[in-house]
C-alpha cells in the first residue's frame, strides 16, 4: 500500500499547494525574450486558451521513481479530472474553484484553492504565459519546445516547466519541482474532443464532511 507521503507525491505535479512548492533556484528571474520564443510563447497561450473540452490518457513518475498512470478529462476553463489506475485509487479533481486530492486507500481528502496550483495556469479562462506570471525559461526540444514559467505575483511559490510538441502545437505534458529540487513529471497522450462532458466529472466531496470537527 502506498504511504501517505508517497500519495501526496502521485499528484504533486497537479494540486500541491503554495507551501509545499520551491522555484527551484532562488535566483531564477524572469526571461528577456527573443523573438523566437516570444513566437513560442503565442503559440502556446493560443493552443492551451483554445484547448476546450477534452478526454485522454496520463503517465506519472515521481521524485521517488514511482509510476502511475491514469485519465485525465479537461473542461476549460477550470475543470479537470484526473483519475488514477489502480492500485493508487487516488483521484484528483478541480470544480472551478477549488482542486481537491482523494485517496480512497488511505481515507485521505486534501483541498487547495484552484489559483495555488500549477492547473491554475493550464485552466485559466484566457492563457497568459506573457502576463501574471515570469518565464524564466523558453527552450528549443528535438520535437517542440518547453516553457518554464512562476508565479510573477509571488503569491505562490512554484515554478512549472510545460512541454509541447511543435507541428502542430499540442501540450505533452510538465514538470513540477518541490522544495527539495525533486521533481514529479506528467506525460500526457494525445487529446481527444468530447461533447458535453459529465458535469459529474467534475464534483468530488470529501467522503467523511466531519473530518477535523470535534
Amino acid at each position: 500500500m502506498l504511504s501517505r507521503r508517497q500519495s501526496l507525491g502521485l499528484a504533486a505535479s497537479l494540486a500541491l499547494g503554495s507551501a509545499m512548492l520551491s522555484v527551484g533556484p532562488a535566483d531564477a528571474r524572469a526571461l528577456k525574450l527573443t523573438p523566437q520564443q516570444s513566437g513560442r510563447l503565442q503559440a502556446a497561450n493560443a493552443y492551451l486558451t483554445d484547448l476546450k473540452s477534452v478526454q485522454g490518457r496520463f503517465n506519472q513518475v515521481d521524485a521517488q521513481g514511482v509510476e502511475t498512470s491514469g485519465t485525465l478529462w479537461l473542461k476549460r476553463p477550470g475543470k479537470a479530472r484526473f483519475q488514477y489506475d489502480a492500485p493508487a485509487d487516488l483521484l484528483v479533481v478541480s470544480d472551478g474553484a477549488n482542486v481537491m486530492v482523494n485517496d480512497r486507500r488511505l481515507k485521505t481528502f486534501d483541498q487547495y484553492p484552484l489559483w495555488a496550483t500549477p492547473l491554475g495556469l493550464l485552466l485559466a479562462k484566457q492563457v497568459r504565459l506573457d502576463k501574471g506570471v515570469d518565464v524564466t525559461a523558453v527552450t528549443e526540444t528535438a520535437d517542440g519546445f518547453t516553457i518554464t514559467a512562476r508565479d510573477g505575483r509571488k503569491q505562490t511559490e512554484g515554478s512549472i516547466s510545460l512541454h509541447f510538441a511543435a507541428q502542430p502545437v499540442a501540450l505533452t505534458g510538465w514538470i513540477v519541482t518541490d522544495g527539495q529540487g525533486q521533481r514529479t513529471e506528467i506525460t500526457i497522450g494525445a487529446l481527444h474532443g468530447i461533447t458535453d462532458p459529465d458535469p459529474q466529472l467534475f464534483v468530488l466531496r470529501d467522503p467523511n464532511p466531519r473530518r477535523g470537527k470535534n
